[in-house]
């Protein structure tokens, strides 16, 4: 599950970063409202957490703007406001849920996956393959062979991207802003090694499917051949 998470509370926006991605969710975490704005018209997420309170843009403004432009993710808002007018106006705008600071991260996270059951065109949460599935729910690889293997959170998250952008050249620099951010202290050569990591586990659930290196241009998941 892909999430969009837009708080101006640095802290708390790497808190939250942390949490959802422990629970196998792939997190892109601004922390203004236009970045908000501008990050949910420019890729698919399945659902976008909104603080209201947010410089540039507030988060009443970025939600109205969305569903004006007829986008239908799911959001949530998040605001330190309990008032009831301001609830109001969320949930008029085309809010999914709101919910007041502060808050209990188990709580945040129920409420998540509640909108994501309730709407309109929910898409299947387990992404396949040629030979494998993925399934979020437990961050585990399946091959055809009935063999799985559980990824770690980075790992995940990485073949994550590999099964949504199948038999697409992925470089390594793309893969490190995706999966780490590109604020992280973490090198590129980390990339390398959670990508020898998915190999080796490819291989032991005996998938024919493989990331094979495209030299000088970066990684691509490709369906074995018989």
């Amino acid at each position: 599950m892909r999430l969009l998470i837009a708080e101006d509370e640095l802290d708390l926006a790497e808190a939250l970063t942390v949490f959802f991605e422990r629970n196998q969710f792939t997190v892109d975490a601004v922390n203004d409202g236009l970045s908000a704005y501008e990050y949910a018209g420019a890729d698919e997420y399945d659902a976008i957490i909104l603080d209201v309170m947010m410089p540039k843009m507030d988060g009443i403004e970025v939600l109205r703007r969305l569903r004006a432009d007829g986008n239908k993710t799911p959001i949530m808002m998040l605001t330190a406001k309990a008032q009831k007018d301001d609830r109001i106006t969320g949930f008029d705008m085309g809010a999914d849920d709101y919910l007041p600071k502060p808050f209990e991260p188990d709580e945040l996270i129920s409420r998540v996956r509640a909108i994501l059951r309730r709407r309109e065109e929910y898409k299947p949460s387990v992404l396949t393959f040629a030979d494998l599935s993925l399934d979020p729910a437990g961050g585990v690889l399946s091959c055809g062979t009935g063999q799985s293997v559980r990824l770690s959170g980075r790992e995940f998250q990485v073949m994550e991207l590999f099964m949504r952008s199948p038999k697409t050249v992925l470089s390594a620099e793309r893969i490190m802003e995706r999966v780490w951010g590109w604020d992280s202290d973490a090198e590129i050569n980390v990339v390398w090694v959670h990508i020898s990591n998915l190999r080796k586990k490819l291989k032991a659930i005996g998938s024919a499917s493989a990331i094979h290196a495209n030299r000088g241009l970066g990684y691509i998941l490709e369906a074995g051949h018989d």
